[in-house]
């Protein structure tokens, strides 16, 4: 028999081109495949260093054979050469790096296992072995067609060996430290803001934190709306707009939280002789 979610139980929602995996605790972790686009450009970058490997390998060939003339030394050098530049040294790079080259550190991505752990020496050789095939015997072709179709551009070498390209480099999430409007100063001097429901007050926490980017009749909406829901706990309700209110009420609670969180550690250095390191 199927239990019923409660009534307030709001539905995760994934944000698009986002992924979720589940680590060993069963705690969901939001992931970030880098794009077509990108791995593109850091796959263009690792061909290019690989060519000028070959490319060097050319001249110094050139040198050697105007000194030896041998053909079958020639012939030699021309498997090590191709062997050495893309094969042992893609594999060499990624395994040592931890999946990453100049192209990914470039574009920001690292080669992960699918479950998101880290790859190793099995991977990085299967993807440079297939690489061979699908960037340098196809000029990119099969690879760019395989990684457009696939959820998380993967190539063909990232799905025989299990492994995708992941975003390592996220932009900063911005740090606003919301301080008390100006005008309300009288009002904070008397007015009481009681400890509101976790879920509200983390709504209020993300309405805050997005309202700049919100089109002005969606804001105005949406903070009268919490300031609807938080008015309970809220005494007196300024005569302000919503959103400044909500603001004022948030900076008004964080600083009694951090007021009786700095006396309840002096009462614990006092009583126990030992000071509380914040």
């Amino acid at each position: 028999m199927s239990v019923p979610p409660p009534p307030d139980a709001v539905p995760a929602v994934e944000a698009p081109g986002d992924e979720v995996l589940l680590s060993g605790e069963a705690v969901a972790i939001e992931v970030q495949p880098v794009g077509l686009f990108l791995r593109t450009l850091g796959a263009a970058i690792d061909v290019a260093l690989s060519m000028t490997l070959f490319f060097g390998y050319l001249a110094v060939r050139y040198w050697m054979m105007q000194a030896t003339g041998d053909p079958a030394l020639d012939r030699i050098l021309n498997v090590l050469a191709l062997v050495t530049a893309f094969v042992v040294v893609p594999c060499t790079v990624e395994t040592l790096t931890h999946g990453r080259s100049l192209g990914r550190l470039a574009v920001g991505g690292r080669i992960v296992r699918a479950d998101g752990g880290a790859a190793g020496f099995r991977h990085a050789f299967i993807r440079a072995m297939l690489g061979v095939l699908e960037i340098y015997g196809t000029l990119g072709a099969v690879a760019f067609l395989v990684a457009a179709f696939s959820g998380r551009s993967q190539r063909l070498g990232d799905l025989v060996a299990g492994t995708y390209s992941q975003r390592v480099r996220t932009p900063p999430l911005p740090f606003r430290t919301p301080v008390l409007p100006p005008g309300l100063e009288s009002w904070a001097a008397i007015a009481d803001v009681a400890r509101m429901p976790d879920r509200l007050a983390r709504r209020i926490s993300q309405f805050l934190g997005s309202a700049p980017q919100m089109l002005p009749a969606s804001r105005a909406r949406v903070a009268q709306e919490l300031l609807a829901e938080a008015a309970a706990y809220i005494s007196p309700v300024p005569a302000a707009p919503a959103e400044v209110v909500l603001i004022a009420a948030t900076v008004l609670r964080r600083d009694r939280e951090r007021r009786s969180l700095a006396l309840a550690d002096e009462r614990v250095e006092r009583l126990s002789g030992v000071r509380v390191q914040v």
